[in-house]
């Protein structure tokens, strides 16, 4: 089935100066960066800086990846989520009735962000999940997969019908095989592997509450379940069992496409409280196997708090306010990184908490206490920049090549 984007009028840009304060100071010096130094630092850079769109209550900021200067201030919703669209850019922010698609002008230096007037229209829109040539936005409501091609992303799109709604999630491989997840409004089971014919040519009934996805190297593609792990490869699913049985819990994949190990969150008591966690699977998907890797006390974190960086390691944000270095191949931890106070976690996964994000070597952190984002070198664990917001960031995106 074959469908256009749907529009609607734009939200229009309101300058930053009258919504948002930006304090953006260099760890190395006392004076605040003007504008004009701002520009003449990117100017002077030789390649445009990527871009980090931040929502708070109302709206998105866009800053400048390098200087932290607030570039546009958008309308929104009270509450969006934020996903980069893939093609290093854009990002999808969620709406009340699907994905808008927020141009943040990354890659071209003096474009101003904008939120366009594209909006593909999803019943409780979900995971946006970019790879290999197409960006696949997930609806909720009905289980519909709307097909993108990233580097045309206002486009032509086309909708592969769901069969029963979940909380879900789909992408599209290389040699066109769509994979997706299996489930209804109560439980999920599985995922099913389909040709680019509409052939299925796999499918596992094996992971309950499947959630989430990351591709590996190799296009190994890993699927949390709550009682280990789901692997796709070579046209088959392989199951990975988690050390703690009935359940053992891991519900998102941090990835890199240069490395076989997958780093996954995990949580053994389906009955606790809030949403820290204190341990993470390290899944290596040569040999697939899932081992468990218990954090540093001070080192419980969210959902939002670990990524993937340089020498693919992952990054941990932990409730002590320092990043904590784990190497996947040794599964240790190796360093950590002061960069926040300590805090705690939240109440609701949707409150203002702290967040990280990675854009080649420098993380991106939030401090909703203090309002303020901060660039982190992770090469040195120097904290280069902050910057001081009017309101509390909650979400994150980084647009750039």
């Amino acid at each position: 089935m074959r469908t256009s984007p749907i529009r609607r009028g734009g939200l229009a840009a309101i300058p930053a100066a009258t919504l948002l304060l930006l304090a953006a100071c260099s760890s190395g010096g006392d004076d605040d960066t003007s504008a004009d130094e701002a520009q003449a630092g990117r100017a002077g850079s030789g390649e445009p800086s990527a871009r980090v769109a931040v929502s708070y209550e109302g709206g998105v900021a866009v800053l400048d990846g390098e200087t932290l200067e607030v570039l546009g201030d958008l309308d929104s919703e009270e509450f969006t989520r934020l996903n980069p669209a893939g093609d290093g850019r854009h990002v999808m922010v969620t709406v009340a009735d699907g994905f808008q698609l927020l141009d943040t002008g990354a890659g071209e230096d003096g474009t101003e962000p904008r939120m366009t007037d594209t909006v593909y229209e999803a019943d409780t829109p979900g995971h946006v999940v970019p790879h290999a040539g197409r960006t696949v936005l997930y609806a909720d409501g009905t289980s519909d997969s709307t097909i993108l091609e990233t580097d045309d992303l206002t486009g032509e799109a086309r909708t592969v019908p769901g069969t029963e709604a979940h909380h879900g999630v789909s992408l599209v491989l290389e040699d066109g095989t769509f994979l997706t997840t299996v489930g209804d409004a109560e439980t999920r089971s599985g995922a099913v592997a389909q040709d680019a014919s509409g052939t299925t040519v796999a499918e596992s009934d094996q992971c309950p509450g499947i959630h989430g996805e990351g591709t590996a190297a190799g296009e190994v593609v890993v699927f949390g379940c709550e009682d280990g792990a789901l692997l796709y490869a070579d046209g088959g699913f392989q199951k990975l069992a988690a050390p703690d049985q009935p359940y053992g819990r891991m519900g998102n994949a941090y990835v890199s496409e240069t490395s076989p190990l997958v780093v996954g969150d995990y949580k053994t008591d389906p009955d606790a409280e809030g949403y820290l966690l204190g341990a993470v699977t390290v899944i290596d998907t040569t040999d697939g196997t899932l081992e468990v890797v218990d954090l540093p006390d001070g080192a419980d974190y969210t959902f939002r708090g670990v990524a993937r960086g340089p020498q693919d390691r992952a990054f941990v944000l932990g409730t002590d306010g320092s990043i904590h270095v784990l190497a996947p191949e040794s599964r240790r931890v190796v360093d950590a990184f002061p960069v926040i106070d300590a805090w705690e976690g939240p109440a609701e996964w949707q409150d203002p908490h702290p967040s990280l994000k990675v854009h080649d070597d420098v993380a991106y952190v939030t401090e909703p206490a203090s309002k303020a984002v901060h660039a982190v070198d992770l090469t040195t664990g120097e904290v280069l920049r902050t910057a001081t917001l009017d309101a509390e960031p909650n979400e994150m995106a980084v647009a750039g090549d």
